[in-house]
């Protein structure tokens, strides 16, 4: 999601923000939250997030797109919600059902329709929730008029999923990801325990089968990916030595960012400034679209 989402800055107007209101669904600790908002900000602006030219808040920072939220709700068929395979696949892995949970999608569409947004960077498995967005989106103006844009999804098809550890989708409510900018030793750990199949050392191995592989090519150049397609094929290799290629590249891949995040987590005053004036520019845009939306529904 990172990468395309900050490639987006150099061709388009772009809103970027910190789903903090979404991750009250699985995040019921508030220190937690707050680290991790923090956490998010400095990745993000040290993967390079330039707040020139995009955006850049936290959603709760906005809550002009929570009562957007609800007059959304007034046109969301029940129906439409409970087709949405998100609610369904984390109640089944463990997290309570909770209201918040079920309406995630809506939450979701006000994210999307308070800046009108044209595109959505999106994964292969969060689709469905644009597609719901879309559905929302055409309701409401079949309803009231023509209030908003319909959104299209971007996928970039060759990392539509990006696999956890476990071979489900990287997730840290799945506690199956890598952190960026974990300890060197965590960051091992989490590396050699990726699952793999059961392949001896010395027999051919189908790389794009291989988890480990999937999570390589994602910083490898193409010479580098086509180079250890090669050793997959001709056998002789183990998953051990996949994993550590993975390993020292994704090391090296990250070390400018991991400097930079460092300078970037000792002046917290400056990434809460980025944050701040994000938020004026997203909510003066929000706050047009929800006038609009208010005027239609005949609330002003």
């Amino acid at each position: 999601m990172m990468k395309p989402t900050i490639e987006l800055q150099a061709k388009a107007e772009s809103y970027i923000f910190i789903a903090n209101y979404h991750a009250l669904t699985t995040v019921d600790d508030p220190e937690l939250l707050r680290a991790g908002t923090l956490d998010v900000a400095l990745d993000f602006l040290a993967c390079g997030l330039d707040p020139d030219k995009t955006v850049f808040f936290r959603q709760s920072d906005v809550p002009e797109v929570t009562e957007l939220t609800w007059l959304l709700s007034a046109v969301t068929p029940m129906g439409l919600l409970e087709r949405c395979h998100s609610y369904k696949d984390k109640v089944a892995s463990g997290v309570a059902p909770s209201h918040a949970l079920f309406a995630y999608p809506v939450l979701m569409a006000a994210d999307i329709l308070s800046f009108q947004a044209n595109t959505v960077p999106v994964g292969q498995d969060q689709k469905q929730h644009i597609e719901v967005t879309r559905d929302i989106a055409i309701k409401f103006n079949n309803a009231y008029g023509e209030v908003f844009t319909v959104p299209e999804p971007s996928i970039r098809a060759a990392v539509a999923v990006v696999p956890g550890i476990d071979g489900r989708k990287m997730s840290k409510s799945y506690d199956n990801h890598v952190e960026l900018f974990g300890s060197p030793k965590e960051t091992k750990s989490r590396v050699m325990k990726i699952v793999t199949d059961s392949t001896s050392l010395e027999d051919p191995k189908d790389p794009d089968t291989c988890n480990v592989f999937a999570l390589y090519k994602l910083f490898a150049s193409s010479d580098q990916t086509e180079a250890l397609a090669e050793r997959y094929r001709a056998g002789g290799m183990g998953y051990g030595d996949a994993k550590k290629a993975l390993l020292e590249l994704a090391t090296e891949t990250f070390a400018p960012f991991r400097q930079k995040r460092e300078a970037l987590a000792s002046d917290p005053a400056y990434v809460q400034s980025v944050l701040e004036a994000g938020a004026q520019k997203a909510r003066a845009e929000a706050r047009r679209t929800l006038s609009k939306a208010r005027q239609a529904m005949g609330l002003e």
